[in-house]
C-alpha cells in the first residue's frame, strides 16, 4: 500500500537537505512580506531565522507527544504517529511566524482522531485543554480546513506499527529467538523517539520499523543480522544496500537526538508572539475584526439566498396561477 500511496508520492523527501531548504523558503517568504523596509540587522533582531523556528518547533513537538500521552480516554498510538506526520508536513509548507504552533498542534491532533476513526467529540476533546476551552474550540475549528488544505487533502498516513507486528510475526516463525515480544517496550520507546525526528517524512514505514525492531534486539543482546540477510532479503540481495543505509540513518537520527535548551525556548516564545502574524492570532484585534467582517458577510450571503428562494418562490406562484388560470379561461371560451 505504501509505495503506490499519496505519503510515498508527496510527502516523503530524498534527505534532510531538502527538507531544510524548504524550511528556509518558508522563513524567508514569510520576513519578505513582513519586513518590508527593515534592514537585515533589524530583520534579525525581529524575526526568527530559520533555525530558531526548528527550535521552537521541536520543542512543540515534545508538547504533541506529551498531549496525546495525558489524553483521556488512551489515544492509540496510531492517532498520535498520523498527528505528528501533520504537523511536520504543515510546517513544510508554512511558517511558525505566521501559524502559532500551539493553535496548529491542537488542530492536527482533532484532525488525525478523525481520520484514523478515534471517535471524540470536539467537547471531550477540548476536556484535556487547560485554559479557556471555548476559545480552545473555536481555534481548532476555525483552522480544520486550512489544516487540511495545506496537506493537499492527503490525510492516509502510513505509520510504522503494522510492520513492526509482521516483523514480529515473522520472527516468531523463522527464527529462534527466545520471546520476541520482549522487543516491544524498546521498539516503542525507539519509535516514540522517531517522531522527534525527521525520519517519517524520509523513510518508508517498514524501513523505520525494521531499525526499530534491530535496535530493541540489540538492546536485548540478540542479533537478526542473518534474518535480516536470509530470511528477508535471500532473493533480493541487490535490495540490502539500500536497507542497510536506510536503517542505520534512521537509528542515527535516534542517536542524535538534542532537546531544546529551556531558557532558548522561552526566548524565542517571546520573540514569536512579537513577530507572528497578527491577521492569525486569535488575541490581536486585526484578527477579531476579520472574523467579525467574515460572519457578518456570511450572514449577508444567507440573507440574499434566502431573499433569492422567496422571491423565487412567490414567482413560481404567480406562473402557477397564471398557468392555472389559462386552462380555465380556454375551457370557458
Amino acid at each position: 500500500m505504501y509505495p503506490q500511496s499519496s505519503q510515498r508520492k508527496y510527502w516523503t523527501f530524498k534527505s534532510e537537505q531538502e527538507l531544510a531548504e524548504l524550511r528556509m523558503k518558508q522563513n524567508y517568504n514569510f520576513i519578505a512580506r513582513h519586513g518590508s523596509g527593515m534592514s537585515g540587522e533589524q530583520k534579525a533582531a525581529f524575526f526568527l531565522s530559520a533555525d530558531e523556528e526548528r527550535l521552537l518547533l521541536k520543542q512543540y513537538e515534545l508538547q504533541l507527544k506529551e498531549f496525546c500521552k495525558r489524553f483521556e480516554p488512551p489515544m492509540p498510538k496510531y492517532v498520535v504517529g498520523t498527528a505528528f506526520h501533520y504537523f511536520k508536513r504543515f510546517y513544510l509548507n508554512n511558517s511558525s511566524m505566521d501559524y502559532h504552533p500551539k493553535e496548529i498542534l491542537a488542530t492536527c491532533v482533532y484532525l488525525s482522531c478523525k481520520v484514523e476513526e478515534f471517535n471524540v467529540s470536539i467537547g471531550q476533546f477540548v476536556a484535556n485543554i487547560k485554559g479557556d476551552r471555548n476559545k480552545a474550540m473555536d481555534i481548532i475549528l476555525s483552522n480544520e480546513l486550512l489544516l487540511m488544505q495545506e496537506l493537499n487533502y492527503y490525510l492516509t498516513v502510513h505509520n510504522p506499527f503494522r510492520p513492526i507486528e509482521g516483523f514480529l510475526i515473522d520472527i516468531k516463525t523463522r527464527c529462534n529467538m527466545n520471546n520476541p515480544d520482549r522487543l516491544r517496550p524498546g521498539i516503542e520507546d525507539f519509535i516514540d523517539k522517531t517522531f522527534l525526528t525527521d525520519a517519517p517524512l524520509m523513510y518508508a514505514p517498514s524501513q523505520i520499523a525494521l531499525a526499530a525492531v534491530l535496535h530493541a534486539a540489540s538492546k536485548e543482546q540478540e542479533n537478526l543480522d542473518s534474518y535480516v540477510t536470509e530470511s528477508l532479503f535471500g532473493v533480493a540481495k541487490d535490495k540490502l544496500p539500500v536497507l542497510i543505509e536506510a536503517v542505520r540513518r534512521v537509528r542515527s537520527m535516534v542517536r542524535t537526538i538534542e532537546l531544546p535548551p529551556k531558557d532558548r525556548v522561552r526566548a524565542l516564545e517571546k520573540k514569536l508572539e512579537k513577530c507572528r502574524n497578527q491577521e492569525n492570532n486569535p488575541d490581536s484585534q486585526i484578527y477579531k475584526q476579520r472574523m467579525k467582517k467574515m460572519y457578518e458577510d456570511e450572514d449577508d450571503a444567507e440573507l440574499m439566498s434566502t431573499s433569492y428562494h422567496m422571491n423565487a418562490t412567490d414567482t413560481s406562484l404567480e406562473v402557477s396561477q397564471l398557468n392555472s388560470s389559462n386552462p380555465v379561461n380556454m375551457s370557458i371560451e
